[in-house]
């Protein structure tokens, strides 16, 4: 069973037999309270040795769903998926984590093709992007490419993840938009949205309604501005 971290569970047979592969069940014997590494990854003490060693399941922390081989899950099956794109080879190294680097091989056409249908933005309704932790700009730029796919989504969660300008995106069906805990400063820098119903941008760094007026052309019913500069000015929900 694949579950996402949503709950969502997809049943494959194949994806059990490579994933118990990969992580052994550990004895008893084994069994030794894991620490915080310094990259934030969970490690075992080796107590033997003294030397931290990895945890089973470190292999896969930089790993999307659809870099983990013999599955068929898509996109639009996940609530919560996991997108943010990992660190370069040469990071890896830099960093003394070479043991999360995937065999390489040459890709073909082919094979891009099929790992462009198993992610099937396009067909997502519903999607829960928040807390992908996008902390260099390859990841950002990944980000957006994944962005402008969802051209059938309806309702769409981008929670804390330090975005700050979306003006280039649009969700053509989007009537819930969720950008809490961003760096907005501006309504000009919010994605074209022109069917939202709900647009909750709180805890942003909005300092004034300037852009405001593009909204006024939507279905809009509601519109959270809680914890920005722009509650201090006066009358502004009057405005």
């Amino acid at each position: 069973h694949l579950s996402s971290s949503s709950g969502l569970t997809t049943s494959n047979q194949k994806f059990c037999k490579s994933y118990s592969t990969c992580c052994s069940v550990l004895s008893d014997t084994d069994i030794i309270p894991p620490v915080l590494s310094p990259s934030r990854g969970f490690i075992r003490q080796n107590w033997d040795s003294g030397l931290p060693s990895p945890l089973p399941s470190d292999s896969f922390k930089y790993l999307s769903w659809h870099d983990i081989e013999e599955h068929d899950v898509q996109g639009n099956q996940l609530h919560c998926p996991r997108v943010r794109k990992g660190p370069s080879e040469e990071e890896l190294f830099f960093r003394g984590e070479e043991h999360t680097l995937k065999k390489r091989k040459l890709v073909t056409d082919t094979e891009k093709w099929q790992k462009k249908l198993q992610e099937n933005w396009e067909n997502c309704a519903e999607l829960n992007l928040s807390f992908q932790d996008l902390g260099d700009l390859y990841q950002v730029e990944n980000f957006r490419r994944i962005l402008q796919r969802l051209i059938r989504v309806e309702k769409l969660w981008l929670v804390d993840n330090s975005l700050t300008d979306l003006s280039a995106i649009r969700l053509p069906r989007c009537r819930e938009l969720n950008v809490n805990k961003n760096y907005f400063t501006s309504f000009k820098q919010l994605p074209k949205i022109p069917q939202i119903q709900h647009l909750s941008l709180a805890e942003n760094n909005i300092m004034t309604l300037s852009g405001i007026s593009d909204l006024r052309h939507t279905p809009l019913e509601s519109l959270v501005l809680k914890r920005n500069p722009c509650e201090f000015q006066e009358s502004y929900r009057q405005q």
